[in-house]
Order: structure tokens, then sequence, then C-alpha cells
């Protein structure tokens, strides 16, 4: 009973992250679309000064570059892009709380799809964070994987 209780609270932990990270591209997106229709290099460069950096200087050079790209931005996949993701994670969040199967297999699909990529980018740039991030995916893909194994041994022995 307590296991079962536990693997219910390590599902909606994991749920609530996952509406997080939605709900937070949801926000990105629209902050993204607002900018579409401003001087994103004027408020760049504010935002710069307002900081007290160089605009020549490497990273604020860098936001200056990113602010030149975005009017020439495909709006259109921009936003099809990201409302796939953020449906995604929503539809996760909501197998997840709810304790559903299919909730478990879209949540260790789309977290296990990162994996490779983020071995690939800790072997080139090796940090704490990088590393932790590596190792909350492969807990959260093992976790749903040892709760479909579960599934999978509970439903074979009713029947």
């Amino acid at each position: 009973m307590n296991d079962e209780r536990s693997s219910i609270d390590t599902l909606r932990a994991i749920s609530v992250f996952e509406a997080i990270k939605g709900i937070a591209a949801l926000a990105a997106i629209l902050g993204v679309l607002d900018l579409m229709h401003r001087d994103v290099r004027h408020l760049a460069i504010e935002l710069i000064g307002r900081f007290g950096q160089n605009p020549d200087a490497h990273y604020p050079s860098i936001i200056l570059h990113y602010a030149d790209l975005l009017p020439d931005a495909n709006v259109r996949s921009m936003v099809l892009l990201a409302s796939g993701y953020i449906l995604v994670r929503l539809l996760e969040a909501y197998g997840l709380w709810n304790d559903r199967a299919w909730g478990e297999w879209l949540g260790a699909l789309s977290a296990g799809i990162y994996i490779p990529l983020e071995i690939n980018y800790l072997m080139h740039r090796l940090s704490v964070i990088s590393a932790m991030v590596l190792a909350g995916n492969v807990f959260v893909v093992s976790f749903l994987v040892f709760q479909l194994w579960c599934r999978f041994k509970k439903n074979t022995n009713h029947q």
C-alpha cells in the first residue's frame, strides 16, 4: 500500500513538472509572438544597457544576433512546433496525474528521446547542470518504464 501511494505521488510530481514545462512553453511562445511586432534589436540594446553590459561583448552580441533573426523567423512553423510541444506536455501531465498507461508511455517516450542528445551534450560540454538534467531524465524514463512493467505484470496475473 505504501509503495503504491509512493508511486502515485511520484507520478503526480512528474505530472506537475510536465504541466509546468507546457505552461512555460506557452508563455514563451506568447512572449515571442508579442516581440514580433516590436523593434527587438532596440529592446535588446536597452536591456543590455540597463545591465551595464558592453554590446560588443560575447554574450550581449549573441543576444543582438538572435534579436536580428527574430523578425525573419517563420512564425507559422514556430507556432506549430510550440503547439505540438505544449500539447504533448499537457497530455502527458493529464495522463500521469490520472494514472493512465498511455500517459506513462508518452512520458517515457518523450523523455527518452532526449537522453542520447543529453549524453552527446554532456560528452562535449561537461557540467554539473547537464549531468543533473541527464540523471533526472534517466530517472523519469526508468520510473515510467518500471510502472509500465508493473502494470503489465498485474494485468497478466489477473488473466
